[in-house]
């Protein structure tokens, strides 16, 4: 049986950016129709259990209130776990909050099977990462700027985080998958 991945994956602008000023998604409903896309339109099918920050959980989903609203575009459901400082007294169906990355991290591990337990947020990503418990990025470049906004991945005082390539597409979305090397 094949193990769970630890996967972050993002919508990026060409500028490093994946959430404008105060966590905006509002450009991701204005991004150029671009038709299929081979990675994005099958990667959900590859998801098992998300794995997400507080303000991810509770932030702006720019399709909201459509038949879109949710993780991948609404085409997904299973289990999420919420990492978090503050957990709530009660959980929606399909949703545990956790206050510790080790701990998030096994359940969505645990729950992903053998499929990918998908990272969704900069700053649980950056955990992960700085735990040694990531192991691949994929991102989509998206044809925009933004100028300002939440950074792919930030680390105070700076890093160095050595990756490398396993797939990359062109087109008017490039996308590009990378193992994180340890």
């Amino acid at each position: 049986m094949t193990m769970a991945k630890l996967l972050y994956s993002a919508t990026m602008s060409l500028d490093g950016f994946i959430a404008g000023p105060g966590g905006d998604m509002s450009w991701m409903t204005r991004l150029p129709e671009t038709g299929p896309h081979e990675t994005a339109d099958g990667l959900w099918k590859q998801v098992g259990s998300l794995l997400t920050g507080a303000r991810t959980y509770g932030g702006d989903d720019p399709n909201a209130g459509t038949d879109q609203e949710g993780a991948f575009n609404g085409q997904w459901s299973g289990p999420e776990f919420v990492l978090t400082h503050n957990p709530p007294a009660t959980s929606p169906p399909g949703v545990t909050f956790v206050t510790d990355l080790p701990t998030a991290v096994d359940a969505a591990l645990a729950a992903a099977g053998d499929l990918y337990a998908c990272v969704l947020g900069a700053d649980v990503a950056a955990q992960c990462l700085a735990a040694g418990l990531l192991d691949e990025i994929l991102v989509f470049v998206a044809p925009v700027l933004l100028g300002d906004g939440t950074p792919l991945f930030r680390h105070p005082g700076g890093t160095f985080v050595a990756l490398d390539e396993i797939s990359s597409t062109t087109g008017p979305v490039p996308t590009i998958r990378l193992r994180v090397r340890r």
